[in-house]
């Protein structure tokens, strides 16, 4: 069949409220030109982010009326533990409430100031947990990865001669080495088990442990399946059990492609490493057996992290990015080109050629968006990852300027995906009248959470 249909049948609804373009217009002010701080109720299309804000299952639901609320040594805790064991193979499971909780528990018991943590593209969390400990995360993505109209098959691999000569000049400062699948920061492209198995062999070289930041582990093991010579007729759990077996260790949000509201972890073999890991979870999240989430949130965790390994799942979730970036690369916009798994990446350098990046195009676009269509996406270029000079004070762009648009799982129809198709060409239709941005106000971490813009003159 020509027609790929959802491989899910719609049990209940949530009514969305229409608003009209004035009176978007006037929500972007007040929420000043920053669409996290826009209510929800006044989206229409919430392509934000992926993060939790998915559609749990039938089963899911199901699992979660069993959940054991135990403070200590709870059933849930054992079938969340052995789900994630049977994909990762690692011994020790720490439960957090989300992703960036493992990192900074994994980050504040395994480096210190001065340690530099190579990875292909730190995500924002990532990178700012690892500063925040006067660390540098250093990005080493290959350089195919950086062309937003490139093809090429996985253009989320390490540079691995660059990583390298880095292991080789400062592996005494090298604490731990991450990568991740998918290259979330670099248009949710996948890294080849080739490159992941290379990686790691390189950092091992050093005795340097390798973690894997997992948040969409079987996105990418499909992309394997689908890309990589050898992997064709396996499956999709046993490619991602090969992935893990590679590594040491992983932090992930689950989420992600665990497909629950809440919840992440932080898995590893090293029983010294994990014994401090749950001290500090102790202090900061709870008893190790329950970390900050509910028995009920652990037990549809393991439910969703055994649906997330369905192949009629994951050839849908892939082909909407596809069918998405096929309908806007027609449009002649630029987005990073092949789709990744889990979203659309625009390229707001290429959309807004007159704005420059002191002015924040993928921000321009993001309001843009919104004021056309009631859309909601996030800036991943200057405003997430530009910098100031220290001694000047000047913004030191990104490499990228792009915009994200994250498909919430299994939440949206093929009708929305083409009214969100059409206000995007539309929004290219008019992109001569769009006007650049500046920052009024924001925090010295993560500012693209909360910052206030205000127009250009």
């Amino acid at each position: 069949m020509k027609t790929l249909i959802e491989p899910f049948r719609i049990k209940m609804v949530e009514s969305i409220r229409q608003t009209t373009e004035k009176e978007r217009i006037e929500i972007l002010k007040k929420a000043d030109y920053n669409p996290f701080c826009i209510k929800a109720e006044d989206i229409l299309i919430d392509f934000l982010t992926d993060s939790g804000t998915g559609a749990m299952s039938d089963r899911q639901w199901a699992a979660m009326m069993t959940g054991d609320e135990s403070y200590a040594g709870s059933k849930s805790f054992f079938r969340f533990e052995k789900a994630v064991q049977n994909i990762t193979g690692f011994t020790h499971i720490i439960p957090t409430h989300q992703g960036r909780a493992a990192e900074r528990i994994l980050f504040s018991v395994a480096v210190k100031e001065g340690d530099k943590l190579p990875s292909n593209t730190h995500f924002d969390t990532t990178r700012a947990n690892i500063e925040f400990n006067k660390a540098e995360a250093v990005d080493m993505v290959i350089p195919e990865g950086k062309i937003p109209t490139l093809e090429h098959p996985f253009k989320g691999n390490m540079d691995l001669d660059r990583l390298s000569d880095f292991l080789e000049k400062y592996h005494e400062n090298v604490p731990i080495g991450m990568i991740t699948i998918t290259n979330n920061s670099g248009g949710g492209q996948p890294v080849s088990m080739e490159n992941i198995r290379e990686t790691g062999r390189l950092l091992h070289k050093y005795e340097i442990p390798f973690f894997i930041d997992a948040c969409r582990f079987a996105e990418n093991a499909y992309f394997i399946k689908l890309r990589e010579p050898g992997y064709q007729s396996k499956n999709v759990l046993e490619i991602a059990q090969e992935i893990f077996s590679y590594a040491d260790g992983c932090t992930m949000s689950a989420k992600k492609d665990a497909m629950v509201n809440i919840g992440g972890f932080l898995a590893m073999n090293d029983d010294t490493m994990a014994m401090n890991a749950r001290n500090l979870l102790i202090l900061t999240e709870g008893f190790p057996s329950y970390g900050g989430l509910a028995g009920r949130d652990l037990d549809a965790l393991a439910v969703g992290l055994e649906e997330v390994l369905h192949e009629d799942y994951l050839k849908y979730r892939l082909r909407t990015a596809e069918y998405m970036g096929e309908r806007l690369t027609e449009a002649g916009i630029d987005i990073i080109r092949p789709t990744g798994g889990h979203a659309v990446y625009i390229d707001a350098k290429a959309f807004y050629p007159n704005i420059p990046a002191s002015q924040f195009p993928g921000q321009v676009l993001c309001a843009e968006l919104y004021r056309k269509g009631g859309i909601r996406g996030v800036e991943i270029g200057s405003v997430m990852f530009g910098r100031k000079n220290p001694n000047t004070g000047e913004e030191i762009p990104a490499e990228m300027e792009l915009v994200r648009l994250a498909f919430p799982r299994r939440v949206y129809t093929q009708s929305h995906f083409d009214f969100a198709i059409e206000s995007i060409i539309e929004t290219y239709g008019e992109r001569e009248k769009a006007k650049g941005l500046k920052i009024t106000w924001e925090p010295p971490f993560l500012r693209h959470f909360t910052a206030k813009f205000g127009l250009v003159d």
